[in-house]
């Protein structure tokens, strides 16, 4: 059933992204597929959607860049008219490390893509939601990490401070837009079947780990993107500045 609202997902082109983009068009949203690199995996998600009746576009924009950012929400407005609800799920991984052998080019690429990202794209949808600015309201979902709280020695410790700082963004801004009708929470997801752990050099990472979890399992996007979507829904309606983590009980 359509609900005539728009969301836009960004690195919605595989795992986390793709996943809640198929379940906001079963739940009525146009939906913006937001990728980067590969045409191909983001117009099979829209393909995907179509097929079952929904409504999605895929626009490919590098969401650290701001000019790119304005691009891809003037682009959203004039096919949709408004944004509704944002995801801020575009992120990447590097290859696992010691913090002792990162330089400071891989700091800078991860946090401009999982935090600059986050705070760019916020902004141009404040700008269209706010009641101050003459919207509707809406609600934004930052996809944060259980590394935030896990730290990730070892492995991927840039990303998990990366992480730590989308939560801080989640909850100040969740306090300064409460009051102009804008929602902001966030998920943090741990040990989900994705392809990001490829990126790090470790695609089984989950098999070798998941006997530390307390599920003894990993998790499926499918469940991430369940509580994605329940955060934007009205089911949500007085919950703002908080998290879902989604970690198998990490």
């Amino acid at each position: 059933m359509k609900n005539n609202k728009t969301m836009l997902i960004t690195g919605a082109g595989r795992g986390l992204g793709a996943a809640t983009a198929v379940l906001a068009a079963e739940k009525g949203y146009n939906v913006v597929v937001n990728y980067l690199k590969n045409d191909s995996t983001a117009q099979s998600v829209v393909e995907k959607i179509t097929k079952k009746g929904g409504t999605a576009i895929a626009m490919k924009a590098d969401v650290s860049k701001e000019e790119d950012v304005k691009y891809l929400f003037e682009e959203t407005k004039k096919k949709f008219g408004r944004i509704d609800a944002l995801v801020n799920n575009a992120g990447i991984l590097e290859q696992q490390s010691k913090v002792e052998n990162m330089d400071a080019e891989r700091w800078k690429r991860v946090f401009n893509a999982n935090v600059l990202s986050c705070f760019l794209c916020s902004k141009e949808a404040i700008r269209q939601m706010s009641h101050q600015h003459g919207g509707n309201g809406g609600a934004i979902v930052n996809v944060s990490s259980i590394a935030a709280k896990t730290g990730s020695s070892s492995e991927y410790v840039d990303y998990a401070a990366s992480k730590g700082a989308v939560d801080t963004f989640t909850i100040g801004l969740a306090k300064e837009v409460a009051s102009e009708g804008i929602r902001v929470n966030a998920v943090r997801p741990g040990f989900i079947y994705t392809g990001i752990h490829a990126d790090g050099g470790e695609p089984d990472r989950i098999e070798r780990i998941k006997h530390k979890i307390p599920m003894q399992r990993g998790g499926t996007p499918e469940e991430v993107a369940r509580a994605v979507l329940w955060l934007l829904s009205e089911e949500a309606s007085f919950c703002t500045g908080t998290f879902i983590d989604l970690a198998g009980g990490i």
